[in-house]
């Protein structure tokens, strides 16, 4: 049904071509018509100027030929219709999407880039911004935020205290806790972290600093026997610390003294390692 339809419009505007060519012709050898006394000025003025004459005749083909091309042989709207760009701004991916389909345009490249402070998959930029009126269909590319930036935990190892937790600090983040553990390193200086060197963790997380008490030269001594203020002054005496004393139901030793010990006697520590100990007590105690 549309190639009748468009023969039948070609048909029509080459008609009105002739009839305008015949017009045309009449006007210029002076049979103008009834109308002729209104127009023989500009007849009279266009033979004087045959480049204008030629000019207009050229323009008015022009309009013709666009408006059979527009009209009969390229048929369009003449005028597209708009829609205005939704505010995708802080809004899933999901639903960008959904809002741009209800709206008659299309969703283009969405890029994932890192964001200090925008939940992870929510939109942070769009182009064209909200607002603009654009044709339908148009496309609308957007960024999606892949979340903050990961930090790298520095490497620690060899540094003391202070300045590991400088360091830790000047990453971006924070110091846990810190763990005391025996090794062949100078007291007081870091010798691992948790999660290790290289590890990422989101801004503001915590690092846990393992730091050395020293080597294992120390032998503990056999506490068993010793009253709780005896055992401390041995301790003291080879360079070690007393832990905790708890005192447990035991038929094992004396009375207010040590039946049990951690580390046990003959371990090598460092020096400052903590023993703990248990002390016997009745059983009607």
């Amino acid at each position: 049904m549309r190639r009748p339809r468009q023969a039948e419009r070609r048909a029509v505007w080459m008609q009105a071509l002739r009839a305008q060519a015949v017009r045309a012709r009449t006007a210029l050898s002076g049979r103008v018509g009834p109308l002729g006394e209104r127009w023989r000025p500009f007849v009279s003025r266009m033979r004087s100027h045959p480049a204008a004459l030629l000019g207009a005749g050229f323009m008015l083909m022009f309009a013709f030929g666009y408006l059979i091309a527009a009209l009969v042989l390229f048929p369009a709207p003449i005028f597209a219709q708009t829609r205005m760009v939704p505010r995708l701004l802080d809004l899933e991916r999901e639903t960008a999407e959904s809002r741009l389909t209800e709206s008659g345009l299309v969703l283009g490249q969405a890029d994932v880039e890192s964001h200090p402070s925008s939940p992870r998959g929510r939109v942070t930029w769009q182009s064209p911004p909200p607002g603009v009126r654009v044709p339908e269909g148009s496309v609308v590319r957007i960024t999606v935020s892949g979340g903050p930036q990961r930090v790298a935990v520095p490497d620690l190892v060899g540094y003391d205290i202070q300045a590991a937790r400088a360091l830790v600090e000047a990453a971006g983040l924070a110091v846990g806790r810190v763990d005391a553990t025996q090794a062949p390193a100078p007291q007081g200086v870091v010798v691992s972290t948790r999660p290790p060197t290289g590890a990422t963790l989101l801004p503001g997380g915590e690092v846990i600093l393992m730091v050395s008490v020293g080597a294992p030269t120390i032998t503990v001594p056999d506490l068993t026997g010793l009253t709780r203020d005896s055992a401390g002054a041995v301790l003291e005496e080879v360079g070690l610390t007393l832990g905790t004393s708890l005192r447990r139901t035991s038929t094992r030793g004396a009375p207010d003294t040590v039946i049990e010990q951690d580390p046990a006697p003959g371990t090598l520590s460092a020096p400052g390692t903590v023993v703990n100990i248990r002390i016997a007590r009745r059983p009607s105690e």
